[in-house]
């Protein structure tokens, strides 16, 4: 990325007080803590910092400009500085005036649970046919969505766009920026649920993910899933479903398991594929199905993405899997919700084991009113699909061995506040043959459970 300090001024409707108009700009930067050379920063005002505080540090350290909301520009600084309303829209207008240059194949991908994964697998999948920008890590917020757009350089021919969102409106500022050719809806879980009170208005934000699609548009979605299925027929787009439900138009039969991945049958029309992931759960047969979707309508052969898929390796603390003195650690710590829990589990059930099957869970937040019973609800799936012991990390949590206790006599449940408690019972729990899965909120820490035992 290159622009001028003076197109960024005019992208954004924003005002150069200072510094010359012509200097180069080739990336943006909300962190004043990581400024390279050649970067605009941003300075985001919150409600506990206002970041323009570190204006002056960041210009020094080697920043070409800075966006402002205050019409202080030391008189005479050779940097650019920007005068703008409010810095976080600037960023987000000026993103939204970068992508428009490029016409190509953007993928935006939005859903409950999966995000992350997904996108990485549709770039995977993409890679077979076009060289693909992608989101990296899961910078899909109002400020890391743009900066992922500043990432397109003229030689990219498609874009895979992560899209999250916590409040209302928030994915229609996604949306005009990101301006997504193509999207992919996962599902619609109890995700941000505290914040956006029910399912329905959940499915009704995420679907601002499609605003100014028409027919030469495409959503992808699961068609399993209760509420995205409630969208067919009803757009002036067309909508087509991926899954395991014998309506969906890409769906995959005699699925498999075994010691190195998932297999299983990819069936489109007068297509039957096999497709082999080096990856557990169906949860990621769900992501394939989805990814070869996407490629094929973007002109990939299913062959030649399935293909491209099978050299998918999981990302950190998604489901990776280490060996430590015989006993195998499912590391799943990124996150959790009720359905990437169940999906855990179900993984942990799936692996071959000569001992027992060990989840280590903590508590999921941000649920609201639904927590309990969405706790127990994990709980109740632990206690039917075999878990040997069930470990749970927090207040939360307990209603997870509540939930097991229900569904089965023969788990052995204990509860505990805190990991390094939780970190001790089982270390002096666990022996070889052992698998253990270890999952919970972002906030619960649950990596330090991981290297613990590492």
């Amino acid at each position: 990325m290159k622009l001028t300090a003076q197109q960024i001024a005019q992208a954004c409707g924003g005002r150069l007080l200072c510094g010359d108009p012509q200097t180069e700009i080739t990336s943006f930067s909300t962190d004043s803590r990581s400024i390279q050379p050649g970067c605009l920063f941003v300075p985001i005002k919150g409600e506990r910092t206002d970041a323009h505080i570190y204006i002056e540090a960041t210009l020094a350290a080697g920043a070409a400009g800075t966006f402002t909301q205050y019409d202080n520009a030391p008189q005479g600084d050779s940097h650019p500085w920007i005068l703008v309303e409010d810095t976080r829209e600037a960023l987000q207008k000026t993103a939204a005036w970068y992508r428009s240059h490029f016409h190509i194949p953007v993928v935006g991908i939005t859903g409950s649970v999966g995000k992350t994964t997904t996108k990485e697998m549709v770039a995977l999948a993409f890679s077979a046919g076009y060289h693909t920008m992608r989101t990296q890590g899961n910078q899909n917020s109002q400020i890391g969505l743009p900066l992922t757009l500043f990432q397109l350089e003229p030689e990219h021919e498609a874009a895979v766009i992560e899209m999250g969102m916590s409040e209302f409106g928030e994915m229609s500022r996604l949306s005009a920026m990101a301006h997504p050719t193509m999207a992919i809806m996962t599902n619609i879980g109890l995700s941000h649920i505290g914040q956006l009170k029910t399912q329905e208005n959940i499915l009704h934000e995420k679907l601002h993910i499609t605003d100014g699609f028409g027919p030469e548009n495409l959503l992808l979605i699961n068609g399993d899933d209760p509420f995205l299925a409630s969208v067919q027929g009803k757009t002036p787009f067309p909508v087509v479903t991926y899954g395991l439900g014998e309506s969906c138009a890409y769906r995959a039969e005699q699925v498999q398991a075994g010691e190195s991945g998932t297999s299983f049958v990819l069936v489109h029309e007068q297509l039957r594929l096999p497709v082999f992931l080096p990856a557990f759960g169906i949860h990621m047969v769900y992501n394939t199905l989805a990814a070869i979707a996407a490629a094929e309508w973007a002109g990939i052969q299913p062959q030649d993405a399935a293909k491209a898929l099978e050299g998918y390796r999981p990302l950190a603390m998604r489901q990776q899997r280490y060996e430590a003195n015989g006993v195998t650690v499912i590391d799943d710590t990124y996150n959790a919700s009720p359905d990437s829990m169940i999906g855990g589990i179900d993984v942990l059930c799936a692996i071959k084991a000569e001992g027992r099957r060990i989840a280590v869970l903590a508590d999921m937040l941000e649920l609201g009113e639904a927590s309990a019973e969405a706790h127990r609800k994990v709980g109740r799936h632990c206690g039917e699909k075999g878990v040997d012991l069930l470990l749970t990390i927090g207040s939360e949590a307990a209603q997870i061995a509540a939930g097991a206790k229900e569904a089965s006599a023969e788990i052995v449940c204990r509860e505990f506040m805190d990991n390094p408690s939780a970190l001790a019972f089982l270390k002096e729990t666990v022996r070889p043959g052992d698998v253990v899965l270890v999952k919970g909120s972002r906030g619960m820490h649950t990596d330090e459970i991981v290297h613990g035992l590492l």
